[in-house]
């Protein structure tokens, strides 16, 4: 009876761990974010998750190489995306390693691994926090300085007006010169 729920405890972990590294695959959240896949990209992510999980339940003793073939048909067919930045190998190694060790019994490897990535997500969203702030704060100050700009040459100087003239030689504002006749 034991030995169902640690299949279905390792099953969970694994569904994390995907989760988890296509969360952090930057190739990924960058088709999401920009609509790569359409109106539902980020339902398309999701999809791929559990997509990548059945993959792996499906087919016994995956080798990397198979991943990456597995992720790049999904990120053409669904994201419209070609993945030559070299992380497809990599997140088909760390998927590959989670579920080798899932299926070994080793969780609590998988747990600190998803407890590393959970930081590194953190230390990102701060960094990323930081310099929207700093981009705002300077983005103020420009703006403060231009109106201040403003403000001088409204309250500086300025053209004045031509003196108002009767003669004939003037009209709407302008002066008009003529030739001396000789």
């Amino acid at each position: 009876m034991a030995a169902p729920r640690q299949e279905e405890a390792a099953r969970g972990l694994f569904g994390q761990g995907v989760k988890a590294v296509l969360a952090h695959w930057p190739a990924l959240q960058i088709a999401v974010e920009n609509g790569f896949g359409g109106a539902f990209s980020q339902e398309k992510a999701e999809w791929m998750a559990g997509a990548v999980e059945q993959y792996f339940q499906s087919n016994a003793d995956l080798e990397p190489d198979e991943v990456d073939d597995f992720l790049a048909e999904v990120m053409n067919n669904e994201f419209d995306t070609m993945i030559e930045d070299g992380s497809l190998s990599q997140v088909s190694q760390q998927l590959c390693q989670f579920f080798r060790q899932c299926q070994q019994g080793n969780g609590a490897a998988v747990q600190e691994a998803l407890a590393r990535l959970a930081q590194k997500q953190q230390a990102a969203k701060r960094v990323a926090a930081e310099a929207q702030a700093a981009e705002e704060s300077s983005s103020e100050e420009e703006q403060e300085a231009e109106e201040e700009a403003m403000e001088c040459s409204s309250n500086g100087l300025q053209p004045s007006p031509p003196p108002p003239s009767s003669g004939p030689d003037q009209e709407d504002g302008w002066t008009l010169v003529r030739k001396k006749k000789k």
